[in-house]
């Protein structure tokens, strides 16, 4: 990855969202980057700021309750958080990056035809003002791509199954060929059967046409098999990232990220029941000094509950923990 140019470089990024009687910190000062053709996987709790972050590169954050309080995001050379309102919507949003909503139905227009909402996108975008006869055809070519017969462009959304309306807002996020594609967990509604057949398909749309993307998802299964990179996030902080390799193997390995996989099943032993992270995540609006893990943390020191921890690296490693700090004798 050494060699390959850096396409998303995020940096101490902080938004609240506010109403009369509470801020929420929904995300707290995170560093992460992306390079082109690669695949970073984000991966916490509900609640863990993971949706938060993906709709502020798209500047999608509800405007009068979300503000951006620090922080860049550099797209290609760009701050995507400075640029004017006209080129983030039509020079970017859509065009250069686009999203896989969580829930289709909710995410395309009920009463559009499926082919009219692809359709859709490439008039706002095409600055080559296509005929009548290519639009069609680069809608029949795209349906065609993600797996639904050309004739079904005639079909509204609730005509379809579940994963095909996924198929089809992966068409929309696809027909545009972006360079960055942000995928909010977009197998959460679908059976297990059709999940793969998603994922089989969006691997290899994305190996065809040279796309970033960024994962999130509950799911280390489908990091494991997707990702590139991973970046673990835990009340509005990305706790630990790394490879994929350095994420399982167990080294060095936060113990949030401990409890990630301890809730797992195992296929190869017998167990009555798995075994979930004690307690819940805490509460945004009221967060613990220290470690915001801490309350939970089978490992917890008197110095988790003062002092942040900072970012021990290891390699291309990085865990923000102080089990493997040189300050660890303070227990």
């Amino acid at each position: 990855m050494a060699d390959k140019k850096t396409l998303l470089d995020v940096k101490d990024l902080s938004i609240i969202y506010t109403s009369r009687n509470e801020t929420i910190h929904a995300v707290n000062g995170i560093d992460f980057n992306l390079q082109k053709g690669e695949t970073l996987g984000i991966v916490g709790e509900t609640g863990a700021g993971k949706s938060t972050t993906a709709y502020s590169i798209l500047r999608l954050l509800p405007e009068r309750t979300a503000k951006v309080t620090s922080g860049s995001i550099m797209f290609d050379d760009m701050d995507l958080l400075k640029i004017s309102d006209g080129l983030m919507q039509h020079g970017i949003r859509g065009e250069r990056i686009s999203i896989i909503f969580q829930d289709p139905m909710s995410a395309l227009n009920p009463i559009m035809r499926i082919g009219d909402q692809i359709a859709e996108a490439l008039k706002f975008h095409n600055k080559e003002n296509l005929t009548k006869e290519e639009l069609e055809k680069q809608v029949d070519e795209t349906l065609q791509l993600v797996g639904i017969q050309k004739e079904r462009k005639d079909d509204y959304p609730h005509q379809l199954s579940g994963g095909m309306k996924q198929r089809v807002m992966i068409a929309i996020a696809l027909v545009c060929e972006p360079d960055l594609i942000i995928a909010d967990e977009p197998t959460t509604a679908l059976d297990v059967t059709i999940q793969a057949q998603v994922l089989a398909m969006i691997e290899n749309l994305k190996e065809r046409f040279g796309t970033s993307m960024i994962l999130i998802t509950h799911d280390l299964g489908i990091v494991a098999q997707m990702c590139d990179r991973v970046a673990i996030m835990y009340a509005g902080k990305i706790i630990e990232t790394g490879t994929v390799k350095d994420i399982f193997s167990k080294e060095m390995r936060h113990p949030y990220t401990e409890g990630l996989f301890g809730s797992l099943p195992n296929l190869e032993t017998k167990s009555s029941r798995l075994h979930p992270i004690d307690g819940l995540m805490p509460d945004p609006a009221n967060l613990p000094t220290g470690c915001k893990f801490y309350p939970r943390c089978p490992h917890c020191m008197p110095i988790c509950k003062e002092n942040e921890p900072t970012n021990i690296t290891s390699g291309t490693h990085i865990v923000a923990c102080h089990l493997y700090d040189s300050e660890k004798e303070k227990r």
